[in-house]
């Protein structure tokens, strides 16, 4: 298994640890409540330097972009980032990633999933056709989400870039914990608020004994030692998420599902000025309609949706199938995602989750749940 930076710190603080898209993560610390409760009332520390980060210059990154992402990226400015997404041939979801625009029409990141980093590299490799300088720096690249409510106010003292007042989607760069070049952005998978932080994992300075991870992970917890800020595993980063609704690529969405089918027409510009990869399929798909959409459903019956399991209607007829399911710790119920038929698609439909041959009603509710 491949380690971030901070694996030996993971394993030092006794958390729980698997393999998560070839890396050794943690899973929970104290446990995924008490975890995902700091977050959505104070602040946690999230390692997700597991993640990709792809550097595009030069003057054809923006159309190169343009031409592989579904989203606008013209429409950013300095210090702007964007969620987007990749569509292959087939009008699939290569993946979901975020844009982010460091010098305008000329330098770009690109952050892709962690078990997506090698087929989206392949992906913009194989249409860069108009020699646009690549990079791809995942493994140089440490990365920290410090999601909560405190969060931005515990890390402000270790800058001195305003990050109390960042705009969400906006991001700046600076010195942050004494360290050079690191970018700040208001951006999270948790809908708690909160930033998070791209830095060079190893110090450039040779006389320097202290790498740049071991720095920032060290300052952030003494900077958040009387605020109780706490590490969070990945575990808490599900719940967290599937509370507001947000899709984790190889559940909810993959090479089969559609920008539409997902939820995600607002990340899909059919007018842009330059036409992204499968356009002509999406928007057959939109003026036709789709078959299935994804939905978010609350369970009625005691049961945990899980993934894969067959959603059903009334009289047991299979109509689509479950792609994340918790037990939701902010709310004390069961919830989850699923691509249902469009028919049985409406707000407040009743639905079954079919858990291990018993059917268990549900019904469609609005996300996000929380």
């Amino acid at each position: 298994m491949k380690h971030t930076p901070f694996t030996q710190k993971h394993i030092a603080l006794g958390a729980k640890m698997a393999e998560f898209a070839g890396y050794n993560m943690p899973i929970s610390y104290t446990g995924i409540n008490d975890e995902h409760a700091a977050v959505r009332n104070n602040a946690g520390v999230f390692d997700v330097s597991h993640m990709g980060e792809f550097i595009l210059k030069g003057e054809n990154a923006l159309d190169l972009i343009q031409r592989i992402t579904t989203n606008d990226a013209s429409k950013l400015t300095n210090g702007k980032a964007q969620y987007s997404c990749f569509t292959n041939n087939k009008g699939g979801i290569v993946d979901d990633l975020l844009v982010y625009c460091i010098e305008e029409n000329k330098v770009y990141m690109l952050v892709v999933n962690a078990g997506n980093i090698a087929k989206d590299w392949n992906w913009v490799v194989q249409h860069n056709s108009n020699n646009v300088e690549l990079h791809n720096i995942s493994d140089k690249t440490g990365l920290l989400a410090i999601q909560g409510p405190n969060a931005t106010k515990i890390l402000q003292p270790l800058t001195d870039i305003d990050i109390l007042n960042l705009k969400y989607y906006t991001f700046v760069k600076g010195t942050f914990a004494g360290v050079e070049n690191v970018l700040i952005s208001a951006t999270g998978y948790t809908g708690a608020g909160g930033v998070e932080i791209y830095f060079p994992a190893s110090s450039s300075d040779r006389e320097d004994k202290e790498d740049n991870a071991d720095k920032i992970w060290n300052a952030i917890f003494e900077a958040g030692r009387a605020e109780n800020i706490k590490p969070i595993g990945l575990g808490a980063r599900d719940t967290l998420r599937l509370e507001m609704g947000f899709c984790l690529y190889g559940n909810d969405i993959d090479d089969t599902t559609s920008p539409l089918e997902a939820g995600l027409g607002w990340i899909t510009k059919l007018n842009k000025p330059t036409a992204f990869t499968a356009k002509e399929i999406i928007e057959k798909q939109k003026a036709e309609g789709i078959k299935r959409k994804l939905v978010g459903f609350e369970m009625i019956d005691r049961g945990i949706p899980r993934h894969d399991y067959a959603i059903k209607d009334a009289e047991g007829n299979t109509i689509g199938k479950v792609t994340s399911g918790t037990q939701s710790p902010s709310l004390g119920k069961a919830i989850g995602m699923g691509y249902v038929a469009v028919d049985n698609a409406g707000l407040d439909n009743e639905i079954f989750i079919d858990i291990r041959g018993r059917l268990i009603k549900a019904k469609i509710v609005k996300m996000p749940f929380a």
